[in-house]
């Protein structure tokens, strides 16, 4: 090869005189060189003057030139085994000694990539992070002809070195390009560019093959802090500096060293593409599990490519280490010298070092890719945009691969529902559309049965399904299968009687709960004997396993119930497979080819998931008709299903669907059920009579939707916070115990605001006030049990003149005993003592009342919102003490009260001796905790019981809220953030006073001021058209009376009439599209509720759809 050509040795000189003085200096006298790199004019010059000046210090002068000097040449030998494309064994770098290079653990990096095969990054778009001189960057370019290599890193001083570099090795010696086997030049494979890790790929919107890096472990990578620290300016120490420890802590991860890793993995999910490698060292100080989890729980396939011991470098400090295990169990390793096996702590390694051993430390390369690409990178995107908050406790990490999908999937659901902060969506009580028509997609897709959502009902569980259709219908004698029956009412199992009806249904006399059940044995065979013998009204069953192979089992049951005039429930659920290869069975093989019969009804109960434990949900399929009544039996008895289990399970049925590819088979054609004029069971009285006079809930139409102010729940925007907790409760794995226990926080909770009676006197609380808490999924469950309660006892309740219609008429359903206490608009519709007492003293005297339960709603009255006090609360307990009444004191609406002037707050704490105990007062507190931890449309109830000696407090089948939300309560009770040390300890929200200033509290705060805004708004609209309104002062609504409409005649839209307190409903929404409760949901004559904690747009439509009605129905008037 031929000599280079000579340079002036003047031209040396002065660049070495430019040097001397520091390392800064250096490094503006090597700037200046790559000034004239990056011209094409000067870079040959350039080229030339940096090759006399590494020549000037060959033959072992590398390290004279760097004292003297503050930089030096150093050849990087390539692997001369490898086999790839590369055309030369070394590569040429300049060093500067204010940029730190360690060069032990970037050779051991590039070792680790070596392990990778040839055709990994050819033709791939790759990026280095944390690149400091470049030379892995150009490496990789020489070796493996990659299409493009990014080397990113934050310290501009490094990019500028690593610039010159790729010059030096992408010219020769006279400043030509050295061209590669495809024409190309390191100058077209290689950039360098100032990046804090992967912000300049994002920026520039670069999608990445692959990721490598060969990242510092350091103790504070916050992402402000560390690109506002790190300047050009920065000093040698301190630059040196950042590749050791710091001592500050934040994240779990920080805390060993790992949170820039962390955040190099979370950048790279969403820059890179979705079967791309991320490539990255671990110094594993923290331990292999610890290092490893980090890549496993962002949802990453891991592999280790390589792995050795390093030394420790003798000027790092690792103080930092020990402190962090004197606050935790953790442990770091250390070895002592190279060749120790037995890992040693941080407190012991640093010992051994002070008194003069070297340790080392255990140094790996991994390769890791997504498991679940698309479905990861997605959520990240949405926890990055919308739920930024989250941090520690997302965990994609999964033993079972089979999981993977399942959680995953669900999570990204759950995510994009909660990520704009706004309230889950009320959906109809009979189950979300989309799940009911996800169920219906399923069976027609994989079964061959069509069904429509109207043919689907949703309950909470099979056990509530199965108790609701028989309260619905109300036999007198039912047969159940005896593997259903275990959450049955004790009762209806152990009933001495067994009265077997004529054909026509039960005797009207019967309480709704005078069920007996006989217990049958799944075996069809004998199952169809005692149904042919007794002649039940209802039979619930299952198929065993031996007989669902083929039908005849359902047929001669479907043949035999109709023949004795049975309805007949039968359970698939042990049979129905959420499997993208599901085996069929006899009973979805006659449904595929026989109309269901109209007697029949399908039950499944879904409980079979791998990731949530416990989360149920469960279907029924009917005729329509059996469906809408099975619906509004739901909406009254439990409200309705958890929102979140049905998205749960409908991401499942979802992703089976997307299984299913091209044109469905033709439906064969299928037999109609033969109708013998056989009379079945109808429902019972009390619910055919309620089912008719309630109000239910009005779904939208296809052209228009329906503005909701007839619903007990707030839509107002739900605080970002709330969402992240609800989102990390889901993500984290292997919830304990202890972490869902919300007792303790839920009586600090009640016992701040409203105070337990008793609680004052110690004698009476660890006496006759032991307390004892049940949860529900909704607040209405807890009441349903309440009222079986009262039955059970052949007691009464009392509603107040103007309660919450759902409660009356769940009551009215169950056909439990009911009286009214009168209360009058001049009250704000509260009760009087003295109303009371009469009311109490006439149901014992003159009603045959032998147990009296009074409800009472407070301290915010649902619905009129207006506020009992303190005192009159009391006033009102010790009537009910002195007439020995059981008092159910509803709270599940209170908490949000926004015009308390004059008003004292409760403290039953302090109820007086003589209430308390002579004679004991029976108390229960019904609460809700959606309203006061504003997770609008996630509710979660409670119910705090007296534990009364002489009553039995049954609360068999009542339906739970699924461990994750207990946790996620327990959570939003104690105000407790996830933290990086994953020690999940709690405070009170409301229940200790001197957090009155924290996030909580602002933010019911704020709440509370928009509910005033709001109710001053909804006030001035009504009466200006024509409504007298009895305005409260807290909760989500108030009451007004249609006085100028009432007896006006009327006309649009399918309504005719003169318009009353009743129809009044109707006419509004059939002309406006606006639903509120009439009178005959709030049982006062003429008057209506109005719910205004909407979000703003619909509030806002409401006031819109109020004043269109009055220039409808009253015009100029």
């Amino acid at each position: 090869m031929a000599a280079p050509v000579a340079i002036n040795s003047k031209d040396v000189d002065a660049f070495l005189a430019s040097c001397a003085a520091s390392g800064d200096a250096a490094y503006d006298a090597a700037k200046a060189v790559l000034q004239r790199l990056q011209d094409p004019a000067s870079r040959a010059a350039a080229r030339r003057l940096l090759g006399a000046v590494r020549r000037r210090f060959a033959d072992g002068q590398e390290d004279e030139c760097a004292r003297t000097f503050h930089f030096r040449f150093r050849d990087v030998v390539l692997d001369p085994h490898h086999q790839g494309s590369q055309q030369r064994k070394k590569l040429t770098m300049m060093e500067i000694t204010s940029i730190f290079i360690s060069e032990e653990l970037s050779f051991t990096f590039y070792e680790g990539l070596n392990q990778l095969p040839d055709p990994v990054f050819r033709d791939k778009t790759v990026a280095e992070l944390e690149c400091g001189n470049g030379w892995i960057s150009i490496a990789l370019a020489e070796k493996w002809s990659p299409l493009k290599v990014y080397g990113l890193d934050i310290n501009a001083r490094v990019i500028k070195i690593a610039w010159i570099n790729l010059y030096l090795n992408a010219l020769d010696e006279d400043g030509l390009p050295i061209y590669d086997g495809e024409g190309k030049t390191l100058l077209d494979r290689v950039e360098f560019h100032e990046s804090d890790l992967l912000a300049y790929c994002r920026d520039n919107k670069i999608e990445l093959d692959h990721i490598v890096g060969c990242i510092p472990q350091i103790l504070n990578p916050n992402p402000e802090a560390m690109s506002n620290i790190i300047t050009e300016k920065s000093s040698d120490t301190f630059l040196y500096s950042l590749n050791n420890y710091y001592d500050i802590q934040s994240f779990a991860e920080d805390q060993f060293g790992l949170g820039l890793i962390a955040r190099a993995v979370e950048e790279g999910i969403a820059n890179i593409k979705p079967m791309g490698i991320m490539i990255f060292n671990m110094g594993c100080r923290p331990g292999q599990g610890i290092c490893e989890r980090l890549f496993l729980r962002r949802g990453l396939r891991i592999n280790k490519l390589w792995q050795t011991k390093i030394m420790q470098a003798t000027d790092a400090d690792i103080s930092a280490l020990v402190e962090i295990e004197k606050l935790c169990p953790h442990r770091f390793e250390f070895f002592m010298d190279l060749h120790g096996d037995q890992p040693v702590s941080a407190r012991t390694a640093l010992a051994y070092m002070r008194s003069g051993g070297r340790v080392s430390h255990a140094f790996s390369v991994y390769s890791c890719q997504l498991r679940q690409p698309n479905q990861v990178k997605k959520l990240f995107e949405i926890v990055k945009n919308g739920l930024h908050e989250v941090s520690s406790p997302l965990d994609l990490s999964f033993d079972d691969d089979s999981v993977v999908g399942e959680k995953i999937s669900f999570l990204v659901y759950l995510a994009s529902l909660l990520k704009d902060n706004k309230p889950i969506p009320y959906e109809p009580p009979a189950g979300c559309l989309n799940f009911r028509n996800l169920v219906a997609e399923f069976m027609n897709s994989y079964h061959h049965i069509p069904l429509t959502p109207d043919n689907v009902v949703v309950f909470p569980s099979l056990d509530v399904a199965i108790e609701s259709s028989l309260r619905l219908f109300s036999p007198a004698l039912a047969i159940v299968d005896e593997h259903l029956t275990r959450q049955l009412p004790k009762q209806w199992l152990t009933s001495s009687e067994i009265e077997i009806h004529k054909k026509g249904g039960a005797d009207c006399s019967r309480a709704a709960d005078a069920v007996a059940v006989i217990e049958a044995p799944c075996q069809s065979d004998l199952l169809i004997e005692l149904v042919r013998k007794l002649k039940p009204q209802v039979v619930v069953a299952g198929i065993a396993h031996f007989e669902v192979i083929s039908n005849a089992a359902l047929v001669n049951l479907l043949s035999a119930t109709e023949d004795v005039g049975s309805r007949l429930f039968l359970d698939i659920s042990e049979h129905l497979e959420l499997s993208s290869l599901p085996s069929s069975n006899g009973v979805l093989k006659y449904l595929a080819g026989n109309t269901l019969p109209s007697h029949a009804t399908i039950l499944c109960g879904l409980v079979k998931n791998q990731v949530y434990s416990g989360m149920e949900v469960a279907f029924a399929i009917s005729g329509a008709a059996v469906c809408e009544a099975l619906s509004q039996t739901i909406e009254l008895l439990e409200g309705h299903t958890c929102v979140i289990s049905q998205h749960y399970y409908g991401c499942l049925f979802h992703e089976l669907l997307a299984f299913q590819i091209g044109d469905h088979p033709p439906q064969q054609e299928r037999q109609p059920a033969e109708v013998k004029p056989q009379m079945m069971i109808g429902f019972s009285n009390s619910a055919r009579s309620t089912l008719k006079e309630a109000e239910f809930f009005v779904p939208d139409s296809k052209d228009s939707s329906v503005i909701h102010m007839d619903l007990d729940r707030s839509f107002l925007t739900v605080p970002s916070s709330v969402n992240v907790s609800i989102f990390e409760s889901f993500v984290r794995q292997n919830i304990t115990d202890s972490q869902t226990d919300v007792r303790s926080s839920i009586e600090k909770l009640v016992g701040y605001n409203y105070g337990f009676p008793g609680e004052d006197c110690p004698d009476i609380a660890e006496v006759s006030y032991r307390k004892e808490i049940m949860y529900g999924s909704t607040c209405l469950a807890l009441f349903n049990k309440l009222v079986l309660c009262c039955m059970q006892e052949q007691g009464t309740f009392l509603f107040p003149f103007g309660t919450n219609g759902h409660y009356v008429k769940l009551a009215k359903f169950l056909n439990a005993k009911t009286l009214t206490i009168p209360t009058n608009v001049d009250s704000g519709f509260k009760i009087e003592p003295m109303a009371l007492d009469a009311a109490l003293e006439d149901a014992y005297e003159n009603k045959n009342v032998t147990r009296a339960w009074v409800y009472i709603s407070g301290p915010t009255i649902n619905p009129s919102g207006f506020l009992y006090s303190d005192g009159e609360i009391k006033d009102l307990l010790s009537v009910c003490a002195r007439r020995a009444a059981r008092v159910v004191i509803d709270i599940s609406f209170s908490g949000l009260e926004f015009q308390t002037d004059g008003w004292s707050q409760w403290n039953l704490s302090t109820l007086s001796y003589d209430i308390c105990l002579c004679p004991p007062l029976s108390y229960f507190m019904l609460g809700e905790l959606s309203l006061e931890l504003t997770t609008a449309g996630l509710e979660f109830g409670f119910l705090i019981s007296s534990k009364p000696s002489d009553v039995e407090v049954s609360f068999r089948n009542l339906s739970q809220p699924h461990s994750t939300l207990k946790y996620t309560f327990r959570k939003l009770l104690g105000l407790s953030q996830p933290h990086s040390t994953l020690k999940h300890c709690f405070r009170e929200l409301l229940g200790v006073k001197n957090e009155c200033d924290g996030l909580f509290p602002n933010l019911i705060r704020e709440q509370k001021e928009k509910l005033k805004s709001r109710a001053n708004k909804l006030t001035k609209t009504l009466e200006s058209c024509g409504w007298d309104v009895a305005g409260g002062h807290g909760g989500i609504s108030m009451l007004a009376k249609p006085t100028a409409y009432i007896g006006r005649s009327f006309k649009m839209d399918g309504f005719e009439g003169e318009l009353d307190g009743c129809n009044i409903r109707e006419a509004i929404l059939r002309s406006t599209g606006l639903c509120i409760s009439s009178s005959k949901w709030t049982g006062i004559p003429d008057y209506c509720r109005f719910s205004f904690a909407l979000e703003s747009s619909e509030f806002d439509r409401a006031m819109d759809c109020i004043v269109q009605f009055r220039e409808l129905v009253l015009g100029d008037d």
